[in-house]
């Protein structure tokens, strides 16, 4: 799983923005590429 797959996920409502939360706990992302896939500020 990459950010951009993450990205085009959500973008196309396949992903919600729990799931993209759930990324940036594995470490799959970073909290600022959350807020650059959803537009609000990662918060745990």
């Amino acid at each position: 799983m990459t950010f951009e797959t993450i990205k085009r996920n959500y973008d196309r409502k396949l992903w919600n923005k729990q799931m993209v939360k759930t990324a940036v706990i594995k470490e799959v992302i970073t909290p600022e590429q959350y807020q650059e896939i959803t537009g609000e500020a990662y918060t745990e």
